[in-house]
């Protein structure tokens, strides 16, 4: 299947992000400018859905005494912009009742915006586990790649990759204690393969008693011991006493029947109406 690129493909967009950093993202450059806050709306292909508090209560306060010193990337969608990056500032701008934010402008198109957002958010490390998760599989089904070809385009290693996209497979449950920061990567990793009824029990007690990634793995073993262990005892065979077997066959034997033991299984042929009712007839113990 032919790969699908959007504007000038993958790699341009990476060296757009650096290039807009490195030159366009000062109050020097010819596209920027003062922007009412009102006019200005997030980006909603954002990958980053969670924005700690307390960190941009610090960046208001720190904006408010020295100024803004880096501007936020936007993009014009009608009389209005969107943020392609610096929604912290933005946010943050907003805490300390600023009417306007300085801004770069540059035009991009509805797809490449997307992209930019959400590989921006992914050079820059502000994601959490599940939003960078979320990114990477965005940009492999887009992009129809390989773990290996994004690996080389964002320069990530291939295992950072795989291990990250491992934990899409856990349930919202367990996703969302980690979006919270109550449960570490590290522990949902090793929970990635357990049943959803398995990974909320070891979710549970990590956050309950404050297990270790090492405690988790030890509490995975032992509930996998413990579940083997009660497949095996349903499963296990059950043996005949071979007398008792030895005098049933007898009686069927006895009236005209043809039975027949096979391991744990006995076996009885009825060929005809006569048959039929021998059978019903001993097993009414009118016989």
């Amino acid at each position: 299947m032919k790969k699908k690129s959007l504007g000038r493909g993958l790699t341009e967009l990476l060296g757009e992000i650096e290039e807009s950093y490195d030159k366009e993202l000062t109050s020097d450059s010819q596209n920027y400018k003062q922007i009412k806050l009102s006019k200005i709306k997030p980006n909603p292909f954002q990958p980053r859905k969670k924005f700690d508090k307390t960190a941009l209560q610090e960046l208001s306060e720190s904006i408010k005494k020295h100024g803004q010193i880096q501007p936020i990337l936007v993009s014009k969608d009608g009389d209005e912009y969107i943020i392609i990056a610096g929604e912290r500032r933005f946010r943050a701008i907003k805490m300390i009742n600023s009417l306007t934010i300085g801004a770069v402008v540059i035009d991009y198109s509805i797809d490449k915006l997307k992209e930019l957002s959400i590989i921006e958010n992914i050079q820059r490390e502000e994601l959490n586990p599940i939003e960078l998760a979320s990114s990477y599989q965005m940009l492999i089904q887009s992009h129809n790649l390989t773990q290996d070809e994004l690996s080389n385009k964002i320069h990530k290693s291939r295992t950072l990759i795989t291990n990250t996209l491992r934990l899409l497979k856990l349930t919202p449950y367990v996703q969302d204690l980690i979006v919270a920061e109550t449960i570490s990567a590290g522990h949902a990793k090793v929970m990635v393969g357990l049943d959803d009824k398995t990974q909320k029990i070891v979710a549970d007690t990590i956050k309950g008693q404050n297990l270790s990634v090492r405690e988790t793995e030890s509490l995975i073993n032992s509930l996998k011991n413990k579940n083997d262990k009660v497949k095996q005892s349903k499963t296990k065979k059950f043996t005949i006493d071979k007398e008792e077997v030895n005098s049933i066959i007898g009686s069927f034997e006895k009236i005209g029947l043809n039975a027949k033991v096979n391991t744990n299984k006995i076996t009885i042929t009825l060929d005809n109406v006569s048959d039929t009712q021998k059978f019903i007839d001993l097993l009414t113990k009118k016989i």
